[in-house]
């Protein structure tokens, strides 16, 4: 199972993400916050939105708003944007 390993903040609405199988990619948050939700609403403060972290593998947020690795790594490969590491 593809868990995230390490996170960095990358702007006011991205994040650089590292994931257990080796691949890397910037998740730009734009689509998630266009939702506004109780959850997604506190993420429009750029330093809410710094204070992401990794719980069990996942994206996280003092609110309680998760992002599992796998749905990141999936949307990420999808939109051509997952650098994988070189074999």
């Amino acid at each position: 199972m593809i868990e995230l390993i390490a996170i960095e903040i990358a702007g006011e609405r991205a994040l650089d993400l590292a994931f257990s199988d080796g691949s890397r990619g910037r998740w730009e948050a734009d689509a998630v916050l266009a939702r506004d939700t109780v959850l997604t609403r506190p993420l429009q403060d750029p330093a809410y939105f710094a204070r992401a972290f990794i719980e069990a593998g996942a994206l996280a947020w003092p609110n309680g708003l998760e992002f599992s690795a796998v749905s990141l790594h999936a949307t990420l490969a999808e939109a051509g944007a997952l650098i994988r590491k070189a074999a």
